[in-house]
């Protein structure tokens, strides 16, 4: 006799196909969350390249970021970025990255690509190109000699201003693949990103090149000092930034006297700069009217600045060069400033440490002493900022020490040559704007 429930109840034949189709559910789900986390991944990278991208501020480093990071968010050995001309039709700068010292050597008799073969198709034909074999692409041209033998390309134009501005070239992933569609969209993207960070760049040096020769227009032209020689440089930060404060100056007074002064304004922008412009007048007018003791037209200067202005607090030292007996008296006074440097034949190069005085803005009422010593024939006193010798990574007392090295060392130059090489070879960071203004006493 039949069992009533084994027709009802046929049993599980069902069930290992259920747990089948759940592994393969399982499976797809698996791939679809290492997908998702893969474009997170390359999202992130893609966002952490636009970051690194933008806080270059030169030029040649930007565009050998872009290729960098390109390579490292596709993965690829080799990358490179071709600069058009203003023609559009030619490459006039090639960044290549991933070469070794012996393919640059190699290739460095061929110069840069002229833009044939597959990367003159890029420039022809803008839109993004995937070759998976580039011997085979019809417009293959071969490589020059010396030049690895490539086989894949992902190439991208990089666009300014809704102009092509060169093409993006990569080639050769690290795990052998070719280039996928994943790829090709994240160098597009990274490309959009490349434009506007080189044309920010682009207006960057615009604003750096105006605000120099703005600063450069508030400076004045050494006069004819003789029977003294002078000159004179100033140098802007090494980062993009507005004019700054730094000034020099120069007067020749009756009786064969001359008055100089350096100076520095706080802060980097317009402010600084118009201070240092109404500062420096305001001492011209004093020292033509009053003349005399130093440290009295100092005072004069800082209760007329803090009278009229709002100017920031500044540094400056003024000095005075006249005849005393065969040879010269230097007589100083300083508002917070460095000391200058002198330079005599035969003796040990020395800062002309005293006391300094207050910067000019913080208290008129205190007491500006002045100083005074002898300079013998032929000798050169140093004025400058503190831009010439700061760097927060040093002592101050090295950086003063290396700059008397360099000092003495190109002591014998003339004095356009001289000054110029202390502004190229500053103990400094660079990150703030420099002067430096030298006076030398007549030979014997």
């Amino acid at each position: 006799m039949a069992r009533t429930g084994d027709a009802a109840h046929p049993g599980p034949p069902y069930v290992p196909d259920l747990h089948v189709r759940l592994r393969a559910e399982l499976g797809r789900i698996d791939e679809q969350l290492r997908a998702l986390l893969d474009a997170m991944d390359r999202l992130q990278g893609l966002l952490d390249a636009v970051v690194a991208i933008s806080r270059e501020v030169e030029l040649p480093a930007v565009l050998h970021r872009i290729v960098t990071t390109a390579m490292d968010l596709v993965g690829s050995r080799y990358g490179a970025l071709g600069v058009l001309d203003r023609s559009g039709d030619h490459l006039e700068r090639f960044i290549a990255v991933g070469l070794s010292e012996q393919e640059h050597a190699a290739l460095a008799r061929t110069g840069f690509p002229r833009g044939l073969g597959v990367l003159g198709h890029l420039i022809r034909h803008p839109d993004p190109l995937r070759v998976d074999s580039i011997p085979d692409h019809p417009s293959s041209v071969g490589f020059p000699p010396g030049h690895p033998r490539l086989r894949t390309l992902l190439g991208v134009a990089i666009t300014v201003r809704g102009e092509i501005y060169g093409d993006l070239y990569l080639s050769e992933r690290r795990d052998g693949r070719p280039f996928d569609v994943h790829d090709e969209n994240v160098v597009v993207a990274l490309a959009g990103a490349a434009g506007i960070a080189i044309e920010n760049v682009r207006l960057f040096e615009q604003v750096r090149v105006g605000a120099e020769e703005f600063q450069r227009l508030l400076l004045p032209t050494l006069p004819d000092l003789h029977p003294f020689t002078a000159s004179a440089v100033y140098r802007p930060a090494a980062e993009p930034s507005h004019v700054g404060g730094d000034w020099y100056d120069a007067i020749r007074l009756p009786g064969n006297v001359v008055a100089v002064v350096i100076g520095d304004v706080v802060g980097h922008d317009l402010q600084a700069a118009a201070a240092m412009a109404s500062t420096r007048n305001m001492l011209r007018a004093l020292l033509f009217e009053r003349g005399g003791d130093l440290g009295t037209v100092l005072t004069q200067l800082d209760r007329t600045v803090q009278a009229i202005t709002d100017n920031p607090v500044t540094t400056t030292t003024l000095a005075r060069i006249e005849p005393s007996g065969p040879g010269w008296r230097l007589s100083w006074s300083s508002a917070g400033h460095v000391p200058p440097l002198l330079i005599a034949p035969g003796r040990r190069a020395e800062y002309l440490f005293a006391e300094p005085g207050l910067p000019l803005g913080v208290d008129s009422e205190q007491p500006r002493p002045e100083h005074s010593r002898s300079m013998p024939p032929n000798a050169t006193v140093v004025f400058f900022t503190d831009g010439l010798i700061e760097d927060p990574a040093r002592p101050i007392d090295a950086s003063l020490d290396e700059l008397t090295e360099t000092a003495t060392s190109y002591a014998a130059l003339p004095l356009p040559e001289f000054v110029r090489a202390l502004a190229d070879h500053h103990p400094s960071d660079g990150h703030d704007d420099m002067a430096v203004l030298a006076l030398r006493t007549p030979p014997a």
